[in-house]
């Protein structure tokens, strides 16, 4: 039997091995679009390697299929208000083809990177968007790739066709809805484009709309979208009435739509990560920019407060990686590029190419604990959110894929 630790003892980080990985290859959000178009006829490759993309073995078959992402709707999230979601809690049991269980988004767990998941049907390491911010190679800056700044060219960051693309070249009847404000942005162009955009407004004007372009082909795909859920949720987090109405607002959408369905139809209702709310204190907000062990040797933070891209000064790669590993090794998950590679964070070994190794940290830390990494000088918006995400923990990981046929 082995001796209880002492006090003298030094703390001892978190083993790579237990982070729970997102399960790529078969019941991840970038196996979605690839099952459906599957099954819709539409061959689609794993990116470069031309070998066909991973599917998910239980979803089955259909015509016409509508996807309803909503952003930040984990299914934590779902099963924690079935009060303020009756509609959404009474589909759980459909989730994943009736299995009743959720799939994973990817990592890190946060928009840009989940929503060119979705898109392109492949994980982060292929398409290129490993995170909130990231460093470009070509440049040294920080690449904020929800926002697209400093600009840079779309197709040479992500230059794979989306499978939007594939399906309206395949004939499949091709639609997005969403509020016009994205219609435009780099983000759309190369994760969400192909077919026709439709930009509306309210909620009632998307669910409406996506059921008739869903009527609108023999065979559809549409995709449709919703993010005050996750903007009320950083903003004033998930004990507050705000998300809860959005919450309650957001159910009834998804009803609305699943009532209108036409024939020969199956709607899934999923969503790109899930979210937690963190406490205003020391312990549990690190504040980088305060931090002079953090802080030393590091040429960029990137990243979000969850899921960290660290990138040191040159040949300072080792001391960044032991300095975190000692600082933050019992809350975080602290592993160095090739380390976070071979775990399979941002995809199955392999599917990591060479033109998005540079934009991946030299050290890459993940939340285990409810704790972030803020930079209140550097980040001042994002440091002072509630609720927040990025990290592979169940509550930011996990989210439904709930099924409604006609």
């Amino acid at each position: 039997m082995a001796a209880p630790p002492t006090a003298w003892q030094d703390p001892v980080p978190l083993a790579l091995d237990t982070a729970p990985v997102p399960e790529y290859g078969g019941g991840s959000l970038a196996d979605l679009l690839p099952t459906l178009v599957a099954g819709q006829g539409v061959a689609v490759p794993g990116a470069a390697h031309g070998a066909p993309a991973a599917v998910i073995p239980e979803l089955t078959p259909a015509d016409r299929n509508c996807v309803f992402l909503i952003d930040g709707l984990g299914w934590q999230q779902i099963k924690d208000h079935p009060d303020e979601a009756p509609y959404l809690t009474s589909l759980l049991g459909t989730s994943r083809g009736g299995t009743g269980r959720p799939i994973t988004v990817g990592f890190p767990a946060t928009t840009a990177t989940s929503l060119a998941s979705v898109g392109t049907g492949l994980p982060p390491g292929a398409h290129g968007l490993p995170g909130y911010t990231v460093r470009d190679p070509a440049t040294g800056a920080l690449m904020n790739q929800l926002r697209w700044r400093p600009w840079t060219d779309p197709h040479l960051w992500q230059p794979y066709p989306t499978i939007f693309q594939l399906a309206d070249a395949a004939g499949i009847h091709t639609a997005q809805v969403s509020s016009p404000t994205f219609e435009r942005t780099p983000l759309t162009d190369i994760a969400l484009s192909g077919g026709t955009f439709h930009g509306r407004l309210s909620g009632e004007e998307r669910m409406d709309l996506a059921a008739a372009q869903l009527a609108a082909g023999d065979q559809s795909l549409v995709y449709t979208y919703y993010s005050e859920v996750d903007g009320k949720g950083h903003k004033f987090g998930m004990d507050s009435d705000a998300w809860r109405g959005q919450l309650m607002y957001v159910d009834r959408l998804a009803q609305r739509l699943a009532e209108q369905l036409p024939p020969r139809s199956a709607l899934y209702v999923t969503a790109d990560h899930g979210m937690i709310d963190i406490p205003f204190d020391e312990r549990s907000r690190i504040d980088f920019d305060e931090d002079w062990e953090l802080r030393a040797g590091v040429a960029l933070l990137g990243g979000e407060g969850r899921a960290r891209h660290v990138y040191a000064v040159p040949g300072a790669e080792a001391d960044v990686l032991a300095v975190w590993r000692e600082v933050l090794g019992e809350q975080f998950w602290v592993a160095s590029r090739d380390e976070a590679v071979a775990a399979g964070w941002f995809g199955p070994p392999g599917t990591v190419e060479e033109r998005v190794r540079g934009r991946i940290g030299d050290v890459v830390a993940a939340a285990h604990d409810d704790v972030v990494i803020t930079a209140s000088v550097n980040e001042p918006r994002e440091s002072r959110m509630v609720g927040m995400h990025g990290s592979m923990t169940p509550v930011e990981q996990l989210v439904p894929l709930l099924e409604v046929r006609s």
